[in-house]
């Protein structure tokens, strides 16, 4: 499903515009984009959580040379499903 797909459906259900649906779902994404590049988490309730988890630095290998190379430390977007989401999928 994208995010198009996403905006027809609500438009249809709630009888909404789809330029408005896509303006409000647009801005709810950039608004958890924005919160975690803050550093900071954004639950949603019976959805999930997503943080932002520091990875450290390591030693890869190129798998083409066997050559060894830094890997730099980076921040990761993670997620974690909430209670309802899991009890529907699994």
């Amino acid at each position: 499903m994208t995010k198009k797909d996403i905006v027809l459906k609500i438009s249809q259900e709630i009888g909404a515009k789809q330029v408005d649906v896509k303006r409000v779902v647009q801005r709810t994404l950039d608004c958890v984009v924005e919160s975690l590049s803050q550093g900071e988490k954004v639950e949603l309730r019976n959805f999930g959580v997503f943080k932002v988890k520091a990875r450290r630095g390591r030693t890869g290998r190129n798998p083409r040379t066997g050559q060894t190379v830094p890997v730099p430390p980076k921040r990761v977007a993670v997620f974690k499903p909430g209670l309802i989401m899991k009890q529907k999928i699994g």
